[in-house]
């Protein structure tokens, strides 16, 4: 580090702390700036540029800097200037952005002409269906969507074509997919385009054929120095480009926090950044600790959480601030008392001066939304959704009640047309513009002119069957309204439609998001007496839109939440199996665990003043009422950085054996149909589950006990393999 006089020290020093300024002044050979949430990682990376202009290290020109965002760089450009003086750093960019630049330089050398175009990913998806076409690939069974996910995964990782092992497909496309990867990458040159995917990797192909070396030298030599934003977020064929641009100077500065890598599912290789000391030898590792957001009971609970991580280099968090408020940990009896109970805590901070808009809901996955969004609703409270439409605005939601609509009512045209085709029914807008003709002409609604032409033959025979198949439908599914529970027949409606197949069938990554929201709707209709009551309550939901006044609390995902921060953070849902998620768990294993509790770090960390955490003793999740056990994080949570409580007969973990003294359930206003709580005592006897013990639960059945943890069991059931529940949800079976 190159020591500085006091009296030469430059004006955009001040105000640094002593590993910030480090991080600034260490400018020879590779260094790793671990910042930790709130440690003020931006501000060190643009003060650590500004200074390798201002003292002549580099010029603007030989400086490379790397953000994963078009705002982020814009920011570092913006205090750069503000730091120094206007000027223009002309390789300070996105991946995508710099990576273009340079192939526009030498496209010719994969097959493009400078003027190349860069396709999005609907034109990624006609290209590859034409191809799929030409090959008779069946686009039905191998929808092209889901094989543009494989190749995109491919691009990612820095394998082109002919760099794919043929068996990696696996099963897609019948085995054809490496082969069809080939068809489209030639497929793309043929029109002189690329996807996002190519521009990295068509670079780093560039740079790594021993035929244009001198292009790689080229580089090299004009890099004296590499800046990096947000390293624990690159992916292979990101980490390959950097490797190779660096080894010239050596000069690489990564900032990044290896404990808040959450993106593994879109390709994000925390490897990256836990092995750095190995692939840059000498790198110096600074750590940014002192946190200027939070308070110390907040770090304290989110660093306590987090050490239980094995795959990660290690910091511990402080702040010269006090200690502030303990986190508030509650547990509820179910998912509307907790949407209860976050409503009421934000009408008392609102009594404290706090303004809604220093407030936060941050959700593990988005089906969780909807039970705050009405809640807000009916107090009153402006609320905006981050990162996407209001719950009854999504897609998926809007195609269902739209199906419950015509069945409803049949005249609702509006509501017709959106789902007469979805799922593919082979009826087009050509065939929809003739019924609209006729419907005019006779004076009728859309489905009675449907009705009027299934008697002609008007209709070709194709169309034909397909309308008589949706009014036959709708027909039996109205004649079901008066017998048949309204939650029961909107499932069975979106069942036989196709409809949760055709999700199910789409290999996207929201795909799974999509169906959880429509059984979290068809949760929600419970709520409601009978389907026009519900109906009308989502159309006067819809009728207000959100407040245009900014003074609003915002709810989005966790994954959402990141780089953001607010005065006061709700994190609900805290359960075994919603969060961390079973299905992460289940196809990552402990990878996908450490990701899971590194979203917790990340979720806490975002307040700055108070932060709540909640759980509930039982969920309706996708539909069905299960009895729910708290998250393994809430556990972790260090007993002197929290205050816990929970309401009778909910589970308080590590705090005490039992549910409460009493062991008594409390009675529930509304409850499902077809559950019953008892509201006896339920006394939970010492040595009352043993291994070998066999038990009876009321939604996974019987089963043996495998492992006692207090009151927690692990029990291996007979359908559904072993599962951790509550030794007060099972009966033995003696």
């Amino acid at each position: 580090m190159q020591a500085l006089s006091p009296s030469l020290v430059p004006p955009y020093l001040e105000g640094l702390n002593d590993p910030q300024r480090e991080a600034v002044l260490t400018t020879d050979g590779p260094v790793l700036v671990l910042a930790g949430a709130g440690t003020g990682k931006t501000k060190t990376l643009t003060t650590r540029l500004a200074h390798i202009i201002n003292t002549n290290l580099a010029s603007p020109s030989q400086i490379l800097a790397v953000t994963f965002t078009n705002k982020a760089a814009q920011e570092m450009k913006h205090r750069v200037v503000k730091l120094l003086f206007p000027m223009e750093i002309q390789w300070l960019g996105t991946f995508h952005a710099l990576a273009s630049r340079m192939l526009r330089r030498h496209a010719e050398l994969v097959g493009l002409t400078s003027n190349f175009t860069i396709i999005d990913q609907d034109d990624q998806i006609r290209l590859l269906k034409q191809v799929m076409e030409i090959e008779n690939i069946d686009t039905k069974e191998w929808p092209p969507k889901e094989m543009i996910g494989i190749i995109s995964r491919w691009k990612d990782k820095g394998l082109g074509p002919y760099e794919v092992n043929p068996t990696d497909g696996g099963e897609a496309a019948g085995g054809r997919i490496v082969h069809l990867y080939k068809a489209y990458q030639e497929r793309l040159r043929s029109v002189n385009a690329c996807d996002f995917g190519d521009l990295l990797l068509h670079v780093v192909h560039i740079l790594r054929d021993p035929k244009h070396e001198n292009i790689l030298a080229d580089y090299q030599r004009r890099f004296r120095y590499i800046l990096v934003d947000e390293y624990q977020d690159t992916n292979v064929v990101q980490y390959m480009w950097l490797r190779l641009l660096a080894r010239g100077s050596g000069n690489i500065c990564c900032v990044g926090d290896d404990d808040q890598s959450v993106y593994g599912w879109r390709g994000a290789e925390v490897g990256n950044i836990l092995r750095f000391e190995k692939d840059f030898p000498g790198a110096k590792i600074i750590r940014l600790e002192q946190n200027y957001r939070s308070t110390g009971h907040i770090l304290g609970a989110a660093g306590g959480v987090i050490s239980h991580n094995e795959d990660r280099l290690g910091k511990t968090l402080w702040s010269a601030s006090d200690e502030g408020e303990k986190v508030v940990v509650r547990g509820l009896w179910d998912g509307p008392a907790e949407a209860r109970y976050v409503g009421e805590e934000i009408e008392a901070l609102q009594h404290r001066k706090y303004s809604l808009k220093d407030m936060a809901v941050l959700v593990r996955a988005g089906f969780q939304m909807r039970i705050f969004e009405e809640r807000f609703d009916q107090l009153g409270v402006a609320c905006k959704i981050i990162g996407g439409p209001r719950f009854y605005e999504r897609q998926e939601i809007r195609d269902a009640l739209a199906y419950l609509r015509v069945v409803a009512q049949p005249a609702d045209d509006l509501a017709l047309e959106r789902i007469i085709n979805t799922p593919k029914r082979g009826i087009g807008g050509t065939t929809i513009q003739m019924l609209y003709t006729v419907a005019r002409s006779k004076g009728t609604s859309l489905y009675t002119a449907i009705q009027q032409l299934l008697d002609t033959d008007e209709l070709k025979p194709k169309i034909k069957g397909a309308l008589n198949q949706v009014i036959g439908d709708f027909e039996r599914w109205r004649s079901l309204v008066s017998t048949t529970e309204h939650t029961v027949l909107a499932s069975q409606m979106l069942d036989e439609s196709g409809y949760i197949a055709m999700w199910q069938a789409d290999k996207s990554p929201d795909a799974p998001g999509r169906i959880e929201n429509l059984k979290e709707l068809i949760a929600g209709m419970g709520e409601y007496e009978s389907l026009p009551e519900f109906l009308e309550h989502v159309a006067l939901v819809l009728e207000r839109n959100d407040s245009d006044s900014d003074d609003a609390i915002s709810i989005m995902t966790l994954h959402g939440a990141k780089g953001l921060e607010f005065k006061v953070v709700f994190l609900p849902g805290w359960e075994e199996g919603l969060f961390p998620s079973q299905r992460s768990m289940d196809e990552n294993g402990m990878k996908g665990l450490e990701e899971e509790r590194r979203l917790a770090y990340v979720g806490l960390t975002r307040a700055r003043e108070k932060a709540y955490v909640s759980y509930a003793a039982n969920r309706q999740m996708y539909g069905n009422w299960i009895s729910a056990i708290p998250s393994r994080f809430v556990d972790e949570l260090p007993e002197e950085h929290i205050e816990s409580s929970s309401e009778q007969g909910t589970y308080n973990p590590g705090r005490s054996q039992h549910w409460d003294s009493s062991g008594v359930a409390p009675s529930v206003r509304s409850r499902p149909q077809g559950v019953s709580y008892s509201n006896k005592e339920r006394p939970l006897p010492k040595d009352a589950y043993a291994r070998g013990v066999c038990v009876h639960h009321e939604k996974f059945g019987k089963g043996t006990v495998v492992n006692v943890d207090g009151n927690k069991l692990d029990i291996a059931f007979e359908r559904g393999g072993v599962k951790r529940v509550m030794d007060s949800f099972v009966t033995r079976e003696d």
